[in-house]
């Protein structure tokens, strides 16, 4: 998981730019940032910002699923109702409906 905008924002509501990561770092610490808004400043490149528009773009937030979004893309992988993945057809590989099955030649 990893922050939110509204977190970074508070973390960095008092930091002065331009200011480098380690900078960001440390302001996020000292406003008692989540360990996650840590994490995700610590993981963005080690460059000067200009402004939190710049860090905001080299974070990366957290996309919130709507409920059951999880269930329904692993549905949408199952072309057959009540058979398991690993029990549905498979194409056969090309080179083996041109070749033959390899035998172990």
């Amino acid at each position: 998981m990893a922050t939110s905008v509204e977190k970074l924002r508070e973390a960095l509501s008092g930091a002065d730019f331009p200011a480098d990561r380690d900078e960001l770092v440390r302001q996020a610490e000292r406003s008692e940032a989540d360990s996650e808004t840590i994490r995700a400043l610590r993981a963005i490149p080690p460059t000067d910002y200009a402004n939190l528009t710049e860090v905001e773009r080299s974070v990366s937030f957290e996309q919130p699923q709507p409920a059951g979004e999880e269930a329904r893309r692993r549905h949408s992988r199952h072309d057959k109702a009540g058979v398991a993945e690993s029990e549905q057809e498979t194409p056969t590989h090309p080179i083996v409906e041109e070749l033959g099955e390899n035998r172990g030649s």
